[in-house]
Formats: structure tokens, C-alpha cells, sequence
């Protein structure tokens, strides 16, 4: 699916920890290192040896890796401008439209606030591959714990416009909790009816249900169908502004247990 070796590593209770590898460099980054010894040992494992942290927001469980991998791998970290202050041992600080790299592979920084006030995705077109953190999840979205309604709605869409085949990596494994939410508000969605099942037959076999890819989460995920009529209406809000819609989306899975 992409031009990355990536193996998906699970880290503390429901983290994912993407390891990416260049094939054609041999250049590896660390997504979102959550814990320095369990990246360290599965590095060790596939003999792979890192050259850079790409951090997407300032969470612990994103950043609780990064002093003691950087002191033990000597490599670089590369984090969001506008929570420099909030990055352990950030080099290199960026925001929307800077140019990436892991090897041979250029990416793309987007700001995509909502989650965290200065929460970024790393898209790398070439690849089809796209590192998301907490901002958008396989059938749903981070909690709002520092922006509003408009900003993740406008977050969303923003990762929403890349291509359908874009591979999507997100930072948890929460799909099995995230569905039983939307088939309770999108019960007319036979494509998500679809992925219920799917979903619990791979988790049912201990397999991961990330990546996802854009394509899926568009016909799928409640929080990116808010500009939808028929989940307007499925919501109870018929011809209301997406951005209502999205929050009241979002303030119902809030609750929802």
C-alpha cells in the first residue's frame, strides 16, 4: 500500500507507535514514541536503527519516549510549531506546508488543530501514507481537549481532501469502542454495518484495525459525514450547519458508554 516498511508497534495500554522505514535509504522515524524501552527493544528486533522522532502534538503518550531514544540514538526530533515549548528535546519545530523527510520520502506538514491547540499530521503524498495522532481515529476523532467545534471540523476536512487511498496511521487502537458509537447514531449506514463486523472479526484474531484509509473513513466515520444529509438527519438536525452537527456529534460521544 505504501513506499514505507512500517511496523505498527502497540505501546503502553492502546498506544501505536509507527516505526517507518525508507527502503530505498534506510532512513527509519518514530512516530509519537510512547515508551523508550518498548521502541528501543522492537527496534533492536528488526534491526533497524532510527534517525528521527516525528512528534504530532505534546500528549505524554506521545512524547515519553523522546529524551531517552534521542540519547541513546543520537537522532533528531521534529515537532509541532506551536507546542515547541511542550516537546521534550525538539530540533526542529514545524507547522502547515513545511517539507518532511524519511529518506527518500518527502512529506508535508499539516496544522490540524482541535485535539491540541497545535496539533499536526505528517501526509507524505508519494507514499500514500498519512500520521495522524489523536486528530482523526478508524471510525472516529480526539476529544476537544484544546480547540473548538470549528477547528477539528475544519481539521477533519482538511485530511478528509486528501486522496481515498491515502493510508491512514492513527495513534489508538479505540475502533471497537468507536464503532459501537456510530452504529448507534449512523443506523442507516450499510457500509458501516459492514465494518462493524469486519472490526470484530479482526479483533477477535488479535489484529490491529489501523491503518485505515480515507477512503473507508469517509463512508464510515460519523465525524467526518457531519456535512452529510442523511446523518443529519439520522442525528436529528436536518438542514443545521455542519460545524452543529460535528459538535453535536462530538458532545454525544462524549457521553456515550
Amino acid at each position: 500500500m505504501t513506499g514505507f516498511d512500517i511496523h505498527l508497534l502497540p505501546c503502553l495500554t492502546d498506544n501505536y507507535v509507527p516505526l517507518v522505514r525508507d527502503p530505498a535509504s534506510g532512513a527509519v522515524a518514530i512516530v509519537d514514541p510512547a515508551d523508550a524501552a518498548t521502541v528501543a527493544a522492537a527496534l533492536d528486533q528488526l534491526g533497524w536503527r532510527p534517525t528521527m522522532i516525528l512528534n504530532t502534538h505534546h500528549h505524554p503518550d506521545h512524547v515519553g519516549g523522546n529524551l531517552e531514544l534521542k540519547a541513546r540514538y543520537g537522532l533528531t526530533i521534529t515537532g509541532p510549531r506551536r507546542e515547541a515549548a511542550r516537546i521534550p528535546g525538539i530540533d526542529r519545530a514545524v507547522g502547515e506546508g513545511d517539507s518532511v523527510a524519511i529518506g527518500s520520502q518527502a512529506g508535508v506538514v499539516l496544522d490540524v488543530p482541535g485535539h491540541t491547540a497545535g496539533h499536526i499530521a505528517y501526509w507524505f503524498e508519494g507514499a500514500e501514507t498519512v500520521f495522524v495522532g489523536d486528530t482523526l481515529f478508524a471510525v472516529g476523532c480526539g476529544r476537544l481537549f484544546e480547540g473548538t467545534p470549528e477547528q477539528m471540523w475544519a481539521s477533519l476536512n482538511k485530511l478528509a481532501d486528501l486522496p481515498g487511498q491515502t493510508a491512514v496511521y492513527c495513534a489508538h487502537e479505540y475502533t471497537e469502542s468507536n464503532i459501537r458509537f456510530a452504529v448507534s447514531v449512523d443506523i442507516d449506514n450499510a457500509a458501516l454495518r459492514v465494518r462493524d463486523l469486519s472490526v470484530k472479526a479482526a479483533r477477535r484474531r488479535g489484529e490491529p484495525t489501523v491503518p485505515t484509509t480515507i477512503a473507508v473513513e469517509l463512508a464510515t466515520n460519523p465525524f467526518l459525514r457531519a456535512d452529510n444529509p442523511d446523518f443529519a438527519k439520522a442525528m436529528n438536525m436536518a438542514g443545521a450547519d455542519p460545524v452543529a452537527v460535528f459538535a453535536a456529534t462530538r458532545k454525544a460521544k462524549d457521553n456515550f458508554r
